[in-house]
């Protein structure tokens, strides 16, 4: 059994190879084989949802509303999520999420008009609220099985399934809905979590990390309100924490629209293509998240220089998408822009969670991964909204994704021109052990 390890920054540098971690770590190697599973179909089932909202309603305020219970519903959730993570086991929490899902899914096969598109938001609304407590479970739990020399790795070797998962489950989902229909998809998802359910049963959790006497832990039981309080001002009154807590929320500023218009320029840019066509661009986008961190564990070794990484690729994710919207009718040139703008994100992702694993005391982390989501989702779900809007009021999309990566560009900078310095003023960020 691995024993907790004291984190120090001068270990984030990804010294141990993926095929290590995974030969090496059986935790690891479980963890990331349902997860693989289960993100195959999540991303059948989403286009699935986009294909039936557009074929219903052919609204695109209605697919904005797809979006945001992707988004708002684990928003509203992660607080409780966290403090879920902290205060249960999180292997049971994973598997009891899973099973959960497994069975929501399957609520989609009821959804056959329009009149039915109220449960087809009820059911993703619960579907992420379930997930936003797998989520904090799964990042917390990570640092914990994991040993010197291998989170970068393993976050790394995470996110790039996302990715992979996101462009092979979106080149493959679109031609799967539009060849076998919806329902064989939805199907599939509810068996692939519950395939993920059994890996994570087999994980061995190790011991926990000691807590201090005042946080009481095995005691008694205090109230969800003030651990979510707890939470919240662990976060921020630690700047160290919670400058980091903003680096995805500094890309989700534009991000949160940009990835709706997505949606939106692959059903236009291949028409007679159907789903196959949005799948084309989220394929593009998965495959730069999967390039990003990788790169980024490659290159950027000395993890002081990180926070300015996080800066730069929110600005080269904007200029990734000015790109898109100046060539939006070179297809393939757009999806070299979209590969170009998501590596960028994706490396942002990875190095900013990692710096929060290792900079947050266990007894917190999961808390402060939930803090970490709910920024993201909230600023991603007013972009969302905000895009929308400007759509149905009449807006060119092209116009639209020019106008939302300038101001992703400008919280690059801002990030850059605010944060940074402060980083440089306090370079031990890492607490001591609980």
């Amino acid at each position: 059994m691995i024993a907790p390890r004291r984190p120090d920054p001068g270990d984030l540098r990804g010294e141990v190879g993926f095929g290590a971690v995974l030969r090496e770590n059986a935790g690891v190697r479980r963890l990331w084989a349902g997860t693989v599973v289960s993100l195959f179909g999540d991303w059948f089932n989403t286009l699935a949802l986009y294909r039936v909202v557009l074929d219903l309603t052919g609204s695109e305020t209605a697919l904005g509303g797809v979006f945001l219970t992707k988004l708002l519903p684990l928003a509203l959730a992660s607080p409780i999520a966290g403090v879920l993570a902290d205060r249960l086991d999180r292997r049971h929490l994973m598997i009891g999420a899973d099973l959960l899902r497994a069975v929501i899914v399957l609520g989609f096969l009821f959804v056959r008009d329009a009149g039915d598109l109220w449960l087809l938001y009820a059911l993703a609304t619960a579907q992420i609220m379930v997930s936003a407590a797998f989520t904090p479970a799964k990042n917390a739990l990570l640092p914990l099985i994991t040993r010197k020399g291998e989170l970068l790795t393993a976050n790394a070797l995470l996110s790039a399934t996302w990715s992979t998962m996101l462009a092979v489950g979106a080149a493959a989902g679109g031609p799967a809905v539009d060849a076998f229909g919806t329902d064989v998809v939805f199907v599939l998802d509810a068996a692939t979590y519950l395939v993920s359910a059994v890996f994570i049963a087999r994980i061995v959790m190790p011991a926990r990390v000691a807590r201090d006497a005042h946080e009481d832990r095995g005691g008694v039981v205090r109230s969800a309100a003030r651990q979510v309080a707890e939470g919240w001002r662990y976060v921020w009154t630690r700047p160290a924490i919670r400058r980091i807590t903003f680096a995805k929320a500094a890309w989700g500023v534009g991000g949160g629209g940009l990835v709706f218009a997505l949606a939106l320029l692959g059903d236009g840019l291949f028409p007679s293509a159907g789903t196959t066509g949005i799948g084309v661009l989220f394929a593009a986008r998965g495959l730069g998240t999967g390039l990003g961190p990788i790169a980024a564990r490659a290159v950027f070794r000395d993890a002081r220089r990180w926070p300015a990484v996080l800066g730069a690729c929110v600005v080269a994710c904007g200029l990734g998408y000015l790109g898109v919207a100046a060539l939006a009718d070179w297809r393939w040139a757009v999806v070299a822009f979209v590969v170009a703008a998501h590596a960028a994100s994706g490396a942002n992702w990875v190095l900013s969670t990692t710096l929060l694993q290792e900079r947050s005391r266990d007894a917190f982390r999961g808390r402060v991964i939930a803090t970490d989501w709910l920024t993201i989702t909230l600023v991603e779900s007013a972009s969302i909204l905000a895009a929308s809007a400007l759509l149905e009021a009449g807006v060119a999309l092209t116009t639209l994704i020019a106008g939302l990566a300038g101001v992703q560009v400008a919280a690059g900078l801002a990030w850059l021109v605010l944060v940074v310095p402060a980083e440089a003023r306090s370079p031990d960020a890492a607490e001591a052990p609980a």
